[in-house]
């Protein structure tokens, strides 16, 4: 059989994997209720799982686990700073709101991106970008029940958006000075980073760590962070990138429905209208982009 008729049938492999791997990822918002930790806690496990597993991973289809020269650990360093931040907000917002709040705040980030990356270029944002970049704004706005710091769930929702403007610093950057890396490797040493910046602030936290929720730990770091990372990359050999970040957006949508099958979460109609909202702006910004 040639190449070209194999063709068809390894994108639909590839489909398959983005799919599942974004399906996974959006179940890592349930760790965030099931496990008895504060969100920096679960942050700084996650990494060191994901780390050592990654490790292996990398030793044994890359060879080399080191970096090309010093300006690459440096570069890898300050990655790993924003996504430690990323990380920890990310499930303290949730754990101060809802999995669905949570998740719909964070993918306020590619609209951040499109607003964000010009200015790297020196040159201003197009408008309709800033039109998405309000729209959005009305979306979150939607779903703060009052305007008020002392609500935990407005608090999650406004750790849930600075969660997601160090994911997208995090992406800007990672693609400018670190996207010569497999993202295996990638994750690896960013992993690393994370449970080294977190190590000396909760390690005491887990002393007394129950069996069953080291089990849940080891899930969430393997099937739920690793897994997921390696059956992207592995789509992207296959797919374009535009494809990718379309069905990226489906993710809130799977985390809302994993909260209210298992965790009886069932978001209400703010919630909804204003996820709808975020959602559908992140899916014009990733089209849009993609076009030009």
């Amino acid at each position: 059989m040639s190449a070209s008729s194999n063709a068809p049938a390894q994108r639909k492999l590839a489909l398959a994997q983005v799919h599942l791997g974004v399906l996974l990822l959006g179940g890592t918002a349930l760790f965030s209720k099931i496990i008895p930790l504060t969100g920096a806690t679960i942050s700084f496990a996650r990494a060191v799982v994901a780390a050592l597993f990654l490790l292996l991973v990398v030793k044994t289809f890359e060879g080399s686990i080191r970096l090309h020269n010093a300006r690459d650990y440096r570069n890898g360093i300050l990655l790993g700073v924003m996504m430690a931040i990323h990380w920890v907000t990310y499930f303290y917002a949730m754990q101060l709101s809802t999995v669905a709040t949570g998740m719909i705040a964070l993918y306020t980030y590619p609209v951040m991106i499109v607003i964000f990356e010009p200015l790297f270029h020196k040159s201003l944002p197009r408008k309709m970008d800033l039109i998405m970049a309000m729209f959005v704004l009305f979306g979150v706005a939607l779903m703060v029940p009052e305007l008020s710091f002392g609500s935990d769930f407005t608090l999650g929702i406004a750790l849930g958006v600075l969660s997601a403007v160090f994911f997208a610093a995090r992406n800007i950057l990672n693609h400018k000075v670190f996207s010569h890396y497999t993202g295996t490797r990638n994750m690896m040493f960013q992993s690393i980073i994370i449970a080294l910046v977190l190590l000396p602030f909760e390690i005491n936290n887990l002393a007394d760590t129950s069996v069953q929720t080291w089990l849940w730990i080891v899930l969430l770091g393997i099937v739920f962070t690793a897994l997921p990372h390696a059956l992207l990359v592995n789509g992207l050999r296959s797919i374009k990138a535009k494809t990718m970040s379309l069905v990226s957006c489906l993710s809130p949508c799977y985390g809302a429905i994993f909260a209210a099958v298992l965790l009886s979460e069932y978001p209400n109609w703010q919630t909804l209208v204003g996820g709808a909202i975020v959602v559908s702006a992140a899916i014009y910004e990733t089209v849009a982009v993609h076009r030009s």
